[in-house]
């Protein structure tokens, strides 16, 4: 049975992107733009995938690992030149290759999955993928004879003004036989505006040969945008986006404004949750069913589980466990574990610690490097000091403990269960069970300090007189 093959184009400098970073590693929506090609190539579950690579090579590789095979275009001689590179890897292969740019981050596997199957039922040596495009300045124009047949394939710098004005457009996408494929770029030259080996050459050899050339024109444009540039970089974000937050939504997911719910790709969200206005959810966030994630809330790579709820709070590389809250602004750092039914309040920050079930830490707190039991009361303002300047140590808090505000707890120190701290203490020392740890100077009231001011005299600090 013949198989299947894709080859990915990802050579391109990007000059207009002017940027240090390589183009397809431009991300859209937390992926880079390759990284959503190849995503939605490896739904087609194809025999081979080739990606072509040249300047930021190491960076794609690092990039998108071991899910394909590379080669490399030493020198940018034109698509057609780039696809020749693959020939060491598919040139000897039987079936059917899908060529696609790392550049067009919107085109989804069913698009290609109809490509494959228009190809295979016009049994043509190849297949455009083409589109209507609203302004197809910049496009390769798609020309067709009387009958409807593709006659060529115009680029821009070469198209005369009346096939400049085409607005059917190559996108850039093809399926080829891949054999005819290879046999046809030996004989591609680079005769052109530009100097270079033109993959669209290729049609013009197979057509000359009397092969079947199709084109199969899909119903949506923005599909097939590429992204030279930021502007289309920006363009390219949002359809994704719209995308993205539409699926949730048919999902059973509550965005009170998608317009201003922004999504990356690989967030999963569970049925019943709410997702307020102005909300960012990052890299490889999970969110379980019935939380809620209140305005301006960003989360990086976070796990909740069922009925959290988020108020207008940064969680990275975090997890809330279920029935958990927090916020109005606190911040959840990496390796915090916050556990059932905690309850998080405003202007705290967790960082490597673990909380146990119930235990609630109200306000102005800092825990860092810390273990916290079950049902725990952490007082406003209490700082658990984990740096000594050179290394950084860990406390631990046993259940059913009580820290009084404004108490600093000073690892390496271990609080047992059903210990108290009092209120305004510094804490070096273990306190054991059931024991009570205070550590600050008695109050001493001292008696007319008052007539020892600078200014006792002045009227204006005689005007109260002493309480009976």
């Amino acid at each position: 049975m013949a198989g299947k093959y894709t080859i990915i184009m990802a050579a391109g400098k990007g000059t207009r992107m002017k940027s240090k970073l390589y183009k397809v590693l431009h991300p859209v929506c937390g992926k880079p733009m390759v990284d959503h090609v190849l995503s939605q190539v490896e739904r087609l579950h194809p025999a081979t995938i080739v990606t072509v690579v040249g300047h930021g090579a190491e960076a794609v590789e690092d990039a998108l690992g071991d899910r394909t095979h590379y080669v490399v275009q030493e020198q940018q001689l034109g698509t057609g030149h780039a696809v020749l590179q693959a020939e060491p890897l598919l040139g000897d292969k039987t079936g059917m290759t899908l060529i696609a740019s790392g550049d067009t981050p919107l085109f989804t596997a069913e698009t290609f999955e109809k490509l494959f199957a228009y190809h295979q039922d016009k049994g043509a040596k190849a297949t455009i993928l083409t589109a209507q495009a609203p302004d197809p300045t910049g496009y390769g124009r798609i020309i067709r004879n009387d009958l409807g047949t593709v006659q060529k394939i115009v680029e821009q710098k070469d198209a005369t003004p009346e096939e400049a004005r085409v607005s059917e457009i190559n996108t850039g996408v093809y399926c080829f036989d891949n054999q005819a494929l290879f046999a046809a770029l030996h004989q591609v030259t680079n005769d052109n505006a530009q100097g270079e080996y033109y993959l669209t050459d290729v049609i013009e050899i197979l057509k000359r040969q009397g092969s079947v050339i199709a084109a199969y024109q899909m119903p949506d444009f923005n599909e097939s945008m590429g992204v030279n540039d930021r502007v289309a970089l920006a363009a390219a974000t949002k359809v994704m986006q719209q995308r993205i937050n539409e699926a949730h939504m048919r999902a059973g997911v509550t965005l009170i404004d998608p317009a201003t719910t922004y999504i990356d790709a690989d967030v999963q969200i569970g049925a019943d949750t709410v997702i307020e206005p102005g909300v960012y959810l990052k890299g490889h966030t999970v969110i379980g069913e019935d939380c809620v994630i209140g305005t301006h809330s960003e989360l990086v790579d976070a796990t909740l589980e069922d009925r959290v709820r988020v108020t207008s709070s940064t969680i990275e590389s975090a997890i809330m466990r279920a029935g958990s809250n927090i916020g109005p602004n606190s911040h959840l750092r990496p390796q915090a574990d916050i556990g059932p039914d905690v309850h998080i309040g405003n202007f705290v920050e967790v960082k490597n610690a673990t909380l146990g079930a119930r235990t609630k830490v109200g306000h102005l707190t800092y825990v860092g490097d810390a273990t916290l039991g079950s049902d725990i009361n952490v007082g406003c303002g209490v700082v658990f000091v984990n740096y000594d300047g050179v290394k950084k140590w860990h406390a631990t808090v046993g259940d059913h403990s009580f820290i009084g505000s404004n108490s600093n707890i000073i690892a390496p120190v271990t609080l047992s269960d059903h210990s108290f701290v009092a209120a305004g203490s510094t804490i070096t020392d273990d306190v054991p069970f059931h024991a009570m740890g205070i550590a600050r100077a008695r109050q001493t009231n001292k008696p007319d300090f008052w007539a020892r001011l600078p200014l006792a005299d002045a009227p204006e600090w005689n005007e109260s007189t002493p309480q009976d």
